[in-house]
């Protein structure tokens, strides 16, 4: 995949966005990581009320946020060595699907991206589906894009566990 700014389409950006999504559904965490940036923010706000995100994930409460893929890695290690209440056996299967995905800016190298998407969880004899808009910037100077943002907004009123990254 060819991915300079001048030749990068949609359909380009759709394929990682895909294969982003099989790679957390596929429990592939480590090549999961390899689409991230090394200093990529992983963010996702919570609601301060019915109609208005917090803000500023510095000093408001989120439902996740990691400022560098270090905070990511950090967080497959936990899942990997089962030290995380919300990886424990039976492992959780997810399927992610994709729709409405738009290219919403073009700046030099950096690429803003807009999609829609729901996860179907399943646990413990019970699915649980999770849906929202995602907000990437991709880096695509190199062979592949890479991720330098992710701000996942969660649209749920409601979730039964506790929220993780193969959740969006």
């Amino acid at each position: 995949m060819s991915t300079t700014i001048d030749e990068i389409t949609l359909e380009d950006v759709r394929q990682f966005l895909y294969r982003e999504a099989r790679y957390l559904d596929d429990r592939e965490f480590e090549k999961w990581l390899e689409c991230y940036h090394p200093n990529a923010d992983f963010w996702m706000p919570a609601w301060a009320d019915d109609d208005e995100l917090t803000r500023d994930p510095q000093r408001e409460i989120s439902l996740a946020y990691y400022p560098t893929r270090a905070g990511l890695e950090d967080r497959v290690f936990r899942i990997r060595t089962d030290r995380s209440s919300a990886t424990s056996l039976p492992e959780p299967r997810t399927g992610h699907n994709i729709t409405n995905v738009e290219i919403t800016g073009r700046y030099g190298e950096l690429v803003e991206v807009r999609f829609n998407w729901f996860t179907l969880y399943y646990r413990y004899q019970t699915t649980d589906t999770y849906f929202g808009t995602s907000f990437y910037q991709l880096d695509v100077s190199g062979p592949e894009p890479l991720i330098t943002s992710k701000k996942v907004v969660l649209k749920n009123d409601y979730v039964h566990h506790v929220v993780d990254i193969y959740h969006v």
